[in-house]
């Protein structure tokens, strides 16, 4: 677990209700869409809203019919989970509480999650 510190990033994104079915069929639909080769993806999870949105960096040459939003920036508590997918997946609830209980956290913001790489994701969780 460490910290970090990122800027806002403008993203194309694809907002649903934050549950499991919910979330698998629009990330099979939004990866479908936009493909994955040179492609960071990302996902915001609102716990106010109960919404869990998937994204990706938006590129000068993207024409895509998606919204545009934007990841936010500021300081973070991270953790990196690794594993195969789908136990990988079944562990991001966990560490992300995990994180959450480390200490003070800012519920202004996101909670978010960046798959780095199949086997990689990293959790995020907003500080002050």
């Amino acid at each position: 677990m460490d910290l970090i510190t990122r800027d806002d990033v403008e993203v194309l994104e694809h907002t649903v209700a934050d549950e499991l079915t919910a979330v698998s069929e629009a990330w099979d639909w939004f990866e479908n869409l936009v493909g994955l080769r040179g492609r960071k993806m990302f996902a915001r999870v609102n716990e106010t809203t109960g919404t869990y949105t998937v994204c990706t960096p938006r590129k000068p040459a993207d024409s895509f019919d998606l919204t545009v939003g934007v990841l936010p920036g500021g300081r973070y508590r991270r953790t990196v989970l690794e594993g195969e997918p789908p136990s990988l997946y079944g562990r991001i609830g966990p560490a992300m509480e995990e994180l959450k209980a480390a200490g003070p956290w800012d519920s202004s913001r996101p909670l978010v999650e960046f798959y780095r790489r199949h086997t990689v994701i990293e959790l995020w969780v907003p500080v002050s």
